[in-house]
C-alpha cells in the first residue's frame, strides 16, 4: 500500500473526500464492500461492560461522528441506531495499513470495528479496535456539528443544522445527525402498531382499497387527477377510504379498517400536507354513540402506551385524556359565542360571519360558512379532549339524519389542543337520501366548488341498494396523533419526506463548512 497523498491541502471538502476515495481504490481498498456484519450495538456494548466483570468483546458498525487523531493513536466516536461508543485505535494493534486507512477517514464514514471493551482513565467505556473496516465512504459532509461536554457532564451540540427547510428536504441527513428525530419516527411506528392491535383485538379486519379511483369521494377536498393510458380514462388519487370501506360492509365484512395514504390537492401548513396517513374503520350494527366511547378508549390507551400516563404534553401544554370527555353540540358551541343558529340559510349565516369578521368566499354555501365560523370562534378553545357532536346535516353529506333533529346529523369530531384528530358518523345507509345528497354535491361542483365531487357515485349507490346494515365509521389522522405524541410543532416534523416546493438555484446550503470544522 502506498502512503496517502502529501499534496497541498484541498479546501473544498467534497473534492478532498473524492481524492481520498481515489487513493483508497488505487491501493486496492474497496470503499463500499459487502459481507461485514455487526453482532453487537454501541449501546449494548456500553451496557454490558462492568469494571469487575468478565471481558467483553464486540463487533459494531456505524458512522464516525467525532474524530481525534493523536500521533500513532486515534480516538473516534462511532454512532449506530442504538447510540454511541468511543473507539480507541493503536497502530501496534492494527498495523501500518489500518493506520494509513485512518488518515483517509472522514466524519460520516461508515466503518466496522471489532475488539475488546475497556474503560479509559477518564472513565469512558471504549472499544479497543483489533479490526477496522471501511464500509461506506461519505463523499458529502454531514452537518454533524461539534459535541462539547459541559462542567455538569452533559453533552451539548453546536453548529448542527437548524434550518427546518434543509431538514425536511434532506431528511436522510437530518436523521443521520439527530437521534431525537429518529426517535420521532420510532414513536410513529409504535403508534401505528398500537392502532392496529387496538382494532385487531376487537375483531376488525385490515383491508386494502384502491388508491386510484374513477370517482373521488368520502370527503370535501380537491383531488389529484391522472390518466390511465391503456384504458383511456381519467383517474383520481383517493381523498378518503370511506366509500370503498363501506362497500366492504355491504359485502359482509362487518368490521374493517385501513391505514392508508390519502391525497388532497390543498395548501401546506403546520396541520396539512397534500399526502397524509389516515386510519379509517367501520363497524356494522354500531352508531356514533358507540364510537364516542371507542374514541375515548383509543386515545387514552394510546397515550398510556406511548407516554406511560394519562397526561399528554404538547408544546408546553398538558392535558389529561382520562375519559369521559365533554360532549359539546356544534350549534350550542356557536350560540355560546353569540352566533344566531336559528336560521341556517346562507344569507343569515353570511350576516353572522360579517358581524364577526370571518371571511367567506362568494361561492361558499351555508355548510362552508358554518365551518368557517366554527374554526374562527370555537376550535382554539378546545384544549382538553372534547367531542363536538351533532353537526348540521349541510356539513355532513355522508352521515345519517339525527334521530331527534332533522337539521342535524349523527356525527362527532374529536379535538385536543384545539385541533381535530378524528371524525365519525352514524353512516348514511338509505340509498335514496344518499343519492339526493350526492346530487346536491354534483350541482355544487358544477357551480364551481372545487372540493365537491364532480359526479354521482352510481356504483356506491348500487352497493347501498343491496342493503348496508346500520354502521358507524371513524377517520383518524395518524400524522396529527404522531405530532401530539412525539411533541412536535408541525405535521412536516412527523412525515419522513413531506411535500415541498422544488429546489431553486441549485442545492440548498447543507452546512458542509461547519461539518468539516470539527476537532
Amino acid at each position: 500500500m502506498t502512503s496517502p497523498s502529501r499534496e497541498a491541502p484541498v479546501t473544498d471538502p467534497m473534492v478532498a473526500r473524492a481524492r481520498k476515495l481515489a487513493e483508497l481504490e488505487r491501493d486496492g481498498i474497496d470503499p463500499y464492500p459487502v459481507g461485514w456484519k455487526p453482532s453487537d450495538t454501541a449501546a449494548g456494548l456500553v451496557a454490558a461492560f462492568r469494571d469487575d466483570g468478565p471481558a467483553v468483546s464486540g463487533r459494531v458498525a456505524g458512522r464516525v461522528v467525532a474524530l481525534r487523531p493523536h500521533g500513532r493513536t486515534t480516538f473516534f466516536h462511532l454512532a449506530d441506531a442504538s447510540g454511541r461508543i468511543q473507539v480507541y485505535l493503536r497502530e501496534d494493534d492494527l498495523g501500518e495499513a489500518a493506520h494509513e486507512l485512518l488518515e483517509r477517514l472522514d466524519l460520516g464514514d461508515v466503518v466496522g470495528v471489532a475488539g475488546e471493551v475497556f474503560r479509559t482513565r477518564t472513565g469512558e467505556v471504549t472499544l479497543r479496535a483489533g479490526e477496522l473496516r471501511l464500509l461506506a465512504k461519505s463523499l458529502r459532509p454531514l452537518p454533524l456539528g461539534k459535541i462539547v461536554e459541559g462542567e455538569d457532564g452533559d453533552a451539548r451540540a453546536y453548529h448542527r443544522v437548524a434550518d427546518r427547510e434543509f431538514r425536511y428536504r434532506q431528511r436522510y441527513a437530518d436523521l443521520a445527525v439527530h437521534p431525537e428525530v429518529r426517535e420521532v419516527f420510532a414513536v410513529r411506528s409504535r403508534l401505528v402498531r398500537y392502532l392496529r392491535d387496538f382494532l385487531d383485538r376487537r375483531g376488525y379486519m385490515e383491508v386494502e382499497t384502491p388508491v386510484l379511483q374513477p370517482l373521488y369521494g368520502g370527503a370535501a377536498a380537491r383531488p389529484f387527477e391522472t390518466h390511465h393510458h391503456a384504458l383511456d380514462v381519467p383517474l383520481y388519487l383517493r381523498i378518503a377510504d370511506e366509500l370503498y370501506l363501506k362497500r366492504c360492509v355491504v359485502g359482509g365484512l362487518e368490521r374493517v379498517y385501513e391505514i392508508a395514504k390519502d391525497f388532497r390537492n390543498e395548501g401546506v401548513d403546520r396541520f396539512h400536507n397534500p399526502e397524509f396517513t389516515m386510519l379509517e374503520f367501520y363497524e356494522a350494527y354500531a352508531d356514533y354513540h358507540d364510537f364516542m366511547r371507542l374514541a375515548e378508549e383509543m386515545l387514552a390507551g394510546l397515550v398510556e402506551e406511548i407516554v406511560g400516563s394519562s397526561r399528554l404534553t404538547w408544546q408546553g401544554r398538558t392535558v389529561d385524556v382520562t375519559p369521559p370527555w365533554p360532549r359539546l353540540p356544534f350549534l350550542d358551541a356557536l350560540a355560546e359565542r353569540g352566533v344566531d343558529t336559528g336560521d341556517l340559510r346562507r344569507p343569515a349565516l353570511a350576516r353572522q360571519a360579517a358581524l364577526r369578521g370571518v371571511e367567506i368566499a362568494p361561492g361558499h354555501g351555508p355548510g362552508k360558512i358554518l365551518d368557517a365560523l366554527f374554526k374562527a370562534l370555537v376550535e382554539h378553545d378546545l384544549e382538553t379532549p372534547t367531542l363536538v357532536i351533532d353537526h348540521p346535516r349541510i356539513l355532513s353529506p355522508l352521515a345519517r339524519r339525527h334521530r331527534g333533529d332533522e337539521r342535524l346529523a349523527e356525527r362527532f369530531e374529536a379535538y385536543v389542543f384545539g385541533t381535530e384528530w378524528a371524525n365519525a358518523f352514524s353512516e348514511q345507509n338509505d340509498p335514496r337520501d344518499q343519492r339526493a345528497r350526492f346530487e346536491e354535491l354534483a350541482a355544487a361542483a358544477a357551480a364551481g366548488d372545487l372540493e365537491a365531487p364532480v359526479a354521482v357515485d352510481e356504483d356506491f349507490l348500487r352497493a347501498l341498494e343491496y342493503g348496508m346494515p346500520p354502521t358507524a365509521g371513524m377517520g383518524v389522522g395518524v400524522d396529527r396523533l404522531t405530532m401530539f405524541l412525539a411533541d412536535r410543532p408541525a405535521l412536516r416534523d412527523v412525515i419522513l419526506f413531506p411535500t415541498l416546493r422544488p429546489e431553486t438555484g441549485g442545492s440548498v446550503d447543507d452546512g458542509a463548512a461547519d461539518a468539516e470544522d470539527v476537532e
